[in-house]
């Protein structure tokens, strides 16, 4: 692939931007915009706000670029993504398909970009969007630069990809957050964990080597293949909200996705090391993909 990529062209920017990770990100807000929309019309229908939604979404994609060049930029700089030895897929700097300088002047302008889409939810959400916007932009740069080497990256995944958006989407558009909305924020995060689980049990022999103290690293092999198994379980279990609030479906159609998730683990424990971890890369972010859709779904078929 390396020698069909033309150096800073439109395809090696596709790549660098990763465009399947947007997955990561859309599920959080679909979730949480399915919940507002529903509890909206107890309050009528013009308290749900479209162009609010539409904002949500575009700051979710724009912040998973950001971050993905950030951490193509980083890994490279510090020397953690030689195609020789890395396990998962080629990264643009390394690969030489982006330049440098290249990808430093496209991390300040996602950057500026993601500040610019997430300005007007203030008007939205009041000034402490702004505060939040800032502790995105902040933790994008430490996740990379520091804190995944130190173990923290699981935590990051839960308040990024769970608590933060659910939680903030919602309160975007009815200016509250309830404990239902949370427990199923943290429900989100955990599923997304799973990829980040998955992704650091595939690299665990590199990381060591680089000094990287991920989670998998810390508990070792068979305790992560377990924490994979058991997030998915969890997050299921504390679908138990939706049934609660009056959304049986939301609780019962993400069950597929729990199916999916098992048979996703049978087949990490069977590969256990090697690039085709890759293949559990690939279902587990279809699982999770799906499992956003089935308690979106669920929500709204009241």
């Amino acid at each position: 692939m390396t020698d069909t990529v033309k150096l800073n062209s439109l395809r090696a920017w596709l790549l660098a931007a990763r465009p399947k990770t947007l997955t990561g990100a859309a599920t959080p807000v679909v979730i949480a915009l399915a919940v507002a929309y529903c509890d909206a019309q107890e309050y009528g229908g013009d308290v749900f706000s479209w162009t609010a939604a539409i904002l949500c979404m575009l700051f979710a994609f724009v912040m998973q670029i950001d971050a993905n060049f950030i951490n193509d930029f980083f890994d490279y700089a510090k020397g953690n993504d030689d195609p020789a030895t890395r396990l998962g897929p080629a990264r643009a700097c390394s690969e030489g398909w982006v330049t440098i300088d290249a990808m430093k002047q496209a991390i300040a302008s996602t950057t500026v970009a993601a500040c610019l889409v997430g300005l007007p939810l203030i008007y939205f959400g009041g000034l402490e969007m702004l505060m939040v916007g800032m502790l995105c932009i902040v933790f994008c740069f430490l996740y990379t630069t520091h804190l995944s080497y130190m173990g923290l990256g699981d935590v990051l995944v839960l308040l990024f990809f769970g608590i933060v958006p659910i939680c903030c989407t919602y309160y975007v558009q009815l200016h509250t957050v309830t404990w239902q909305v949370f427990v199923a924020s943290v429900a989100c995060g955990l599923v997304i964990d799973g990829l980040l689980i998955v992704n650091n049990y595939r690299d665990r022999e590199v990381d060591k080597r680089d000094s990287k103290r991920t989670l998998v690293v810390l508990i070792g092999s068979q305790a992560s293949e377990w924490l994979y198994l058991g997030v998915g379980i969890a997050a299921c279990v504390a679908g138990v909200v939706f049934w609660y609030n009056g959304h049986v479906l939301a609780f019962v159609l993400p069950l597929v996705y729990l199916l999916l998730h098992f048979f996703t683990w049978l087949k990490m424990r069977r590969i256990h090391e090697g690039r085709q971890l890759n293949e559990c890369l690939g279902e587990t972010a279809r699982n999770m993909f799906i499992y956003g859709i089935c308690v979106a779904v669920g929500i709204l078929l009241v």
